[in-house]
């Protein structure tokens, strides 16, 4: 049992001149950033419709094809001894993350892969969607909700690519039955640096590929292609929001866990509720939602639980609407299902908050909501060297992945070390693969029987820290890279890992014993990827890359003897 803690006992820290820029930098995103991210949104938009409404899925398929042979065309004018490793062509700010793109710094061989951004074949008999990696969910849920069919697993932020959540990570509330999204794909297309196209599924002659391609950052191979189960929805959300007041964390996280969590072994999916998060207010308070698929008839027929569309630009953020359950205790209501689905986006969670510290209010949310949120890829491009250092150092922008049973523990570390609130809490399944991929449950979990384990799957949970620590928020000294640092080695000792799209502090060695490397590095070797693709660790890493450092890297690989097959989990 977890005992409370008390945050760490830091002197005071003199402000410099970067403070000044980072607190008033809410005019450059009202007067610039917020504006042309409103003009981006738009062309985006109107490009997709045209796209829709003038080409056929088929003819859709024909244009993937004739850009597939682009690319093999490009690969084939590479000389690996003067063009160096092989990386998309697209710019380092575009991603949706915190971490430093620096790898593009060094010289690469860019390939360009901006076309494949269109939904290809939405197949209903077969139940699955078969999109191009720059396919964001905003994309896909424009299309899919009105037919009453959605992907297992929607992560919450509309800009989030296809290709990002394959070869990065992604999961929703909806992870405790599908797990993350990569256990919703059925198939990926990949180019290798030979210019071959495979198509790899769970069962044909490319199945290690299959497992090896999550969490690989897409150093295996250009991703051009995925096919992602879809599942039949409903018009509307049901969504119970219960309060939780404890007096210690521990009292918190039982709450979440008795809010969905089933004995072991029960896998009846009929008894569990659709969608499960939890938020955590401060070390006392919580609020636990959970949600389930309804008609449109039962939302209206509904005499007490009313209908809350919370996308209109003028409602509260969601995350402050959820608080109110604090004071006005239980409540349930039904939310538009893609309205759900992106409850997070108009604020980044609670991340707004810092950018904007007034545009919570009513007056702004009814004058300027509309324009929310403010793309993160702007953010990113119009912040300079050191505000982008400040956010590394006085910032935290985390998902710690951790099995339940070690949640109160990760939850008091982190008071501890970071004091970072809210937390997000978001349930997650770990499946057992014929492979031992990068992430992978505890060894011999199933022998413990504990809540929310199955034979085929431990539990786990998301816990999202995005906020400024407490220690900064009140003045004081607070070493962002030192308590990343100890994060990381916390959940190396705990069978936890860390998301790749953060800022990471570690090192080659303590990534690997992080994450398991066998796989991927047979499958690097296997199709080619050694010598053409960046090693996902370099990929990875915190800092600039110099061209030598990635070219000694690949070349201690080239030298490495060879392994033999892959190790079945």
């Amino acid at each position: 049992m977890s005992v409370a803690v008390s945050p760490m006992a830091r002197p005071k820290r003199k402000k410099v001149w970067v403070d000044y820029l980072v607190q008033f930098r809410w005019i450059l995103v009202i007067f610039l950033v917020l504006p042309m991210s409103l003009t981006l949104y738009f062309l985006d938009y109107l490009l997709e419709v045209i796209r829709t409404h003038s080409k056929s899925y088929k003819q859709l398929q024909i244009q993937h094809d004739e850009n597939i042979i682009k690319v093999i065309k490009r690969l084939k004018k590479r000389n690996p001894s003067k063009d160096g490793l092989i990386c998309t062509a697209r710019n380092p700010w575009v991603t949706v993350g915190m971490r430093n793109v620096d790898y593009k710094r060094a010289r690469h061989f860019k390939v360009d892969l901006s076309p494949f951004c269109n939904i290809l074949d939405i197949d209903q008999e077969r139940m699955i969607v078969k999109c191009e990696p720059l396919v964001n969910m905003g994309q896909i849920t424009r299309v899919t909700v009105p037919m009453n069919l959605a992907l297992p697993v929607v992560p919450e932020l509309d800009d989030l690519t296809v290709g990002g959540l394959v070869n990065g990570s992604g999961l929703e509330g909806s992870s405790h039955v599908y797990g993350l999204f990569t256990d919703t794909v059925v198939a990926y297309e990949v180019v290798l640096a030979d210019g071959r196209v495979v198509r790899a599924t769970k069962d044909n002659e490319y199945s290690d590929l299959f497992y090896a391609v999550p969490w690989s950052q897409g150093t295996l191979g250009l991703l051009t292609c995925v096919e992602i189960k879809v599942i039949p929805i409903k018009e509307y959300i049901k969504l119970t929001y219960k309060p939780v007041k404890g007096n210690t964390l521990n009292d918190l996280t039982k709450a979440y866990i008795d809010s969905f969590a089933p004995e072991f072994g029960d896998d009846d999916n009929k008894k569990v509720v659709d969608f499960v998060e939890t938020l955590i207010y401060n070390p006392h308070e919580a609020v636990c939602m959970t949600g389930k698929h309804a008609s449109r008839e039962e939302a209206n027929s509904d005499p007490i639980a009313k209908i809350n569309s919370i996308g209109w630009w003028f409602k509260p953020w969601f995350y402050q609407h959820a608080r109110t359950a604090l004071e006005r205790g239980e409540f349930v209501e039904y939310i538009p299902t893609r309205e759900y689905y992106h409850r997070h986006t108009r604020s980044y969670f609670w991340e707004a908050k810092l950018l904007l510290p007034f545009a919570d209010q009513w007056w702004f949310r009814i004058l300027l909501g509309w324009m929310m949120p403010p793309k993160i890829s702007l953010l990113k491009a119009t912040q300079f060297e050191a505000v982008r250092n400040y956010y590394h150092d006085m910032h935290v922008l985390q998902d710690l992945l951790v099995p339940l049973h070690k949640v109160s523990d990760a939850l008091e570390w982190a008071h501890h070390e970071m004091e970072v609130y809210p937390i997000w809490l978001c349930p997650h399944r770990l499946y057992k693969h014929p492979y031992k991929t990068m992430v992978y449950p505890e060894p011999g979990f199933e022998q413990h029987c504990r809540r929310g384990d199955t034979t085929y799957a431990q539990m786990y949970t998301d816990i999202g820290l995005y906020y400024s620590p407490g220690p900064v928020l009140r003045g004081e000294a607070f070493d962002g890279s030192g308590a990343v640092s100890r994060m990381e080695h916390w959940l190396i000792e705990n069978h936890g890992f860390e998301t790749l799209y953060a800022v990471s502090e570690l090192s080659e060695k303590d990534f690997w014993r992080m994450f398991d490397g066998e796989l991927y590095e047979k499958c690097r070797r296997k199709y080619g990827a050694v010598g053409n693709f960046m090693a996902v660790y370099y990929k990875s890493k915190k800092g600039r890359k110099t061209e030598k450092e990635v070219q000694e890297a690949e070349n201690v690989q080239l030298e490495a003897p060879q392994l033999d097959q892959p190790t079945y989990y």
